[in-house]
């Protein structure tokens, strides 16, 4: 962490910056997984809805 102080003694701290780098594109296999998870979200919701719909 870096610090400085200054004519009074009062400390100032400042935070490292985190190293950067670029996101990549998902391979196939992440797509495949990530369109599962979308299909089951959308099934859970709907059925959520149509429950709280049939109950009310």
């Amino acid at each position: 962490m870096y610090t400085t102080t200054n004519e009074e003694g009062i400390l100032n701290n400042y935070a490292i910056d985190p190293q950067l780098y670029y996101a990549e594109y998902p391979t196939q296999e992440e797509q495949k997984k990530y369109l599962f998870q979308g299909a089951v979200a959308v099934l859970f919701i709907t059925s959520v809805v149509l429950i709280a719909l049939g109950v009310s």
